[in-house]
């Protein structure tokens, strides 16, 4: 699989990681096994990078991710030598989510719960999980994870973003390693400015959404249903949390009539899927990108995208033409 570095870590991961917010919840019903095997086959297929966090299911995901792990053996071993990265997410818990609840104390008990979720006793990476915006004008808060590190309780840590902005005011505080930020065929804005700052600054991006919630598999359509507890039948409006999670934001007839221009660019030989995993990597300055999994047939299509060679550059130009015309008007600025 194509490697990436990530960052001022020194680990170096597999372009293609496992995203496991799936296997923990608000993607519909996923029973336990299904999530193992998804697992397994990724590990399986050399991926070496996992991301989840503390509220996919309520830490369902964590600890599917320990008793992986431990089947295989891999618990004890030291991340990029012999266990895959493991990155989670903390602050999603605090009810009311606001940025006054980014307090040390809380931080600390979100961490120590993964710690046991996820069997290890310093987690690899710990990202806030998309904060408000006031919390990256805090630097208190990111002192507090600088203690955390001090004290062996994380190795490194990060921030998931909802907005370029907040991504180029985390990367303002030296302790910041990755920055997560949805970048897909229809989320086009961190090329302008947020990714090269981030491979000027060497922070590792770790691409989220990355099939923009399944669209960009070219499987859905117009009468295409989905579970009461899937996000994207709860959300399609950011009812529960910031509508650019569902569909990327992009108006559901919209993103139909993109998907179906991009037919006529992408690869014809590829599944849509695959060729969208690696528009997600022609971008030098992406570190890793995480496609989410239901079952292990799932899991290894994405995988294969981490071996394709670059899409030609005129498939490149189409598709950020495509991007300008039909998509940047509903979510270029908003993001």
């Amino acid at each position: 699989m194509l490697k990436r570095r990530f960052g001022r870590t020194g680990w170096e991961v597999g372009a293609v990681g496992f995203g496991a917010w799936a296997i923990g919840g608000s993607w519909g019903p996923v029973a336990e096994a299904d999530a193992r095997a998804a697992l397994h086959a990724a590990l399986d297929a050399g991926t070496d990078f996992i991301d989840t966090a503390d509220v996919y299911g309520d830490g369902r995901s964590e600890r599917i991710i320990r008793a992986v792990l431990q089947e295989r053996g891999l618990l004890a071993a030291e991340p990029g030598q012999g266990r895959p990265v493991v990155a989670t997410k903390a602050g999603r818990r605090l009810d009311p989510h606001v940025a006054e609840g980014y307090t040390a104390e809380a931080l600390g008990a979100f961490i120590d719960r993964s710690r046991d979720n996820l069997g290890m006793e310093t987690l690899d990476l710990v990202q806030l999980h998309c904060p408000p915006t006031t919390v990256y004008y805090r630097p208190e808060v990111f002192e507090a994870l600088d203690r955390f590190v001090a004290e062996g309780r994380i190795r490194h840590y990060g921030v998931s973003v909802e907005k370029v902005e907040e991504g180029l005011k985390a990367i303002e505080f030296p302790g910041v390693v990755s920055v997560q930020i949805i970048w897909n065929l229809f989320r086009q804005r961190p090329a302008e400015l947020f990714l090269p700052r981030a491979a000027q600054k060497q922070v590792a991006v770790i691409a989220r959404v990355p099939l923009a919630s399944g669209l960009l598999t070219g499987k859905f359509g117009p009468d295409s249903r989905f579970a009461p507890d899937d996000h994207r039948a709860f959300n399609r409006h950011g009812e529960a949390f910031d509508v650019g999670e569902t569909f990327s934001g992009v108006p559901y007839e919209v993103a139909l009539e993109a998907v179906e221009a991009l037919r006529r660019i992408l690869p014809a030989h590829l599944p849509m899927a695959q060729a969208a995993l690696r528009w997600c990597l022609m971008e030098e300055a992406v570190s890793v990108v995480i496609p989410g999994a239901r079952n292990a047939d799932q899991a290894r299509s994405n995988a294969e995208s981490g071996h394709l060679p670059p899409l030609p550059p005129e498939v490149m130009e189409a598709a950020r033409d495509l991007y300008h015309r039909l998509i940047a008007p509903h979510v270029h600025q908003r993001w």
